[in-house]
C-alpha cells in the first residue's frame, strides 16, 4: 500500500487476487474488539472521516465537519428521517413470572407487531406477557432466530405510544455494552417518523449548525422515510448469499421528493446519500429508465457486487460488520471488493472506530 505525505493510494501490493462476490467469506476482515465504538463522540460532527475518491484512488483523512469541503454546492443530499421507538420492552409470563425481553421490528396493525423474543424457548403461541397493569401481549405465531408476532392488548387511558414511552428502552446494537447516557444521542438530529427499531446511523455525525452551513453554500437536503427493521443487524449464514434471506423495511417517498430528486440528476448535480439506508430507498425506488417514483411500500433489496446504481452518486456511511449485507452494499459502490477490505484494513490500522458509534466514510 503506497502512502503519500498527506495523502494515500490504496493499490495492492501483491497481484490483485479475484475475490468471489457470491461468498460470505470473502467479505471478511479482522476487527479487534476495542475498535468497536462503546459510545457516541461529542460533538457529533467531531468523529473522523475517512474520505476515498474512486475516480483517483485517492484516500483523505478528515473529520465529519470537513464533509463540508467535500461536497459542492448544487449537490443534493438525501437523508433518511426515520425515528426510533424506543423498542426494547421487558415483561414477564403471566403463567410462571418468567422474565422476556421483546424487541419490536415492524408494526403490522394497530396492535399486531413483529417482533425478536428472547428467551424464545419458553415461548408459546398464546403464551401471555405482562408489561405492567395496564399493557400486555399475545404470542399468535412463532418463526425463527427468536421472530414471534405479538398481539399488544392495553388501557384504553393512554395511547399505545404513550405506553410505550413508559414500558420501553433504546434499542442499542448487540455490539453496544456500555449504557448510553441520552437516549436522543441514538437519534438523528432531523429524526421525524417514529418507527425504526434502529438508528440510520450516519445520520448521528450531522449537527443543525453543521447542517445549516451545508445549506448555506448551497447544498440541498431532502428527506426520505426508511424505517430500519432489527434485521440489519442480522448476520449472514449462509456460506453463498444468494441463499441469505434478506429483511424487509417500509419505506417511503413523497412526490415532491421525487420531483426533487430527478430534476438534480437531470442537471448533473451529484445525488449523495447519507447511509446505506439513505441508498435502499433510492435504489428501490428508481425505475428502469432512471427516475424515481413516489411510493410507499416493502423494500427486500439486496445490493452486492457487480451492482449498477441507478441514481446514488455518492455515499456517507458508517464503518459495518465483517461479513454483513452492508459492508456488501458498500463494497458495490467502491466497485471493488479488494479495494473496500484495503480501505477497512486501513481504518483499523488508523485506529478509526467502527459500527453505530464510529467514525465515517464519504465515498465519492
Amino acid at each position: 500500500m503506497k502512502i503519500n505525505e498527506q495523502n494515500e493510494t490504496i493499490t495492492n501490493n501483491e497481484e490483485k487476487k479475484e475475490l468471489n462476490p457470491l461468498l460470505r467469506s470473502t467479505y471478511f476482515y479482522d476487527l479487534p474488539e476495542e475498535r468497536i465504538a462503546q459510545t457516541p463522540i461529542e460533538p457529533r460532527d467531531h468523529s473522523r472521516l475517512l474520505c476515498y475518491n474512486r475516480n483517483n484512488n485517492e484516500v483523505q483523512h478528515k473529520h465529519f465537519y470537513d464533509i463540508i469541503d467535500k461536497l459542492n454546492a448544487g449537490d443534493m443530499l438525501v437523508v433518511n428521517n426515520t425515528k426510533v421507538l424506543p423498542a426494547r420492552l421487558y415483561g414477564f409470563k403471566s403463567e410462571t413470572g418468567a422474565k422476556i425481553e421483546i424487541l419490536l421490528q415492524k408494526r403490522i396493525d394497530l396492535h399486531n407487531w413483529e417482533v425478536i423474543a428472547k428467551p424464545t424457548k419458553r415461548l408459546s403461541v398464546g403464551t401471555e406477557i405482562v408489561f405492567n397493569e395496564n399493557i400486555k401481549c399475545k404470542v399468535i405465531e412463532k418463526g425463527d432466530y427468536g421472530a414471534c408476532k405479538i398481539e399488544f392488548v392495553y388501557s384504553d387511558i393512554k395511547s399505545f405510544e404513550e405506553h410505550l414511552i413508559e414500558i420501553g428502552t433504546v434499542p442499542l446494537p448487540p455490539y453496544i455494552k456500555e449504557k448510553l447516557k441520552s437516549a436522543e444521542r441514538y437519534q438523528t438530529v432531523y429524526a421525524k417518523v417514529e418507527g425504526s427499531s434502529a438508528a440510520p446511523t450516519a445520520g448521528l455525525h450531522f449537527t443543525p449548525d453543521l447542517m445549516q452551513k451545508l445549506k448555506e453554500k448551497g447544498i440541498e437536503i431532502v428527506e426520505v422515510l426508511l424505517h430500519v427493521g432489527l434485521g440489519t443487524f442480522r448476520p449472514v449464514k449462509e456460506d453463498n448469499i444468494l441463499n441469505h434471506e434478506m429483511h424487509s423495511e417500509y419505506f417511503e417517498i413523497t412526490p415532491k421528493v421525487a420531483e426533487k430528486i430527478n430534476s438534480a440528476k437531470a442537471e448533473g448535480r451529484r445525488i449523495v446519500a447519507v447511509g446505506t439506508t439513505s441508498v435502499r430507498v433510492l435504489e428501490s425506488g428508481t425505475d428502469s429508465n432512471g427516475l424515481l417514483q413516489p411510493q410507499k411500500r416493502e423494500t427486500q433489496i439486496f445490493i452486492f457486487p457487480p451492482y449498477k446504481f441507478k441514481m446514488v452518486d455518492a455515499l456517507i456511511t458508517n464503518f459495518h460488520l465483517p461479513e454483513s449485507t452492508l459492508i456488501m452494499l458498500v463494497s458495490s459502490f467502491v466497485g471493488d471488493i479488494s479495494t473496500t477490505l484495503n480501505l477497512y484494513n486501513l481504518a483499523v490500522a488508523e485506529n478509526y472506530r467502527f459500527f453505530s458509534f464510529g467514525d465515517a466514510m464519504f465515498i465519492e
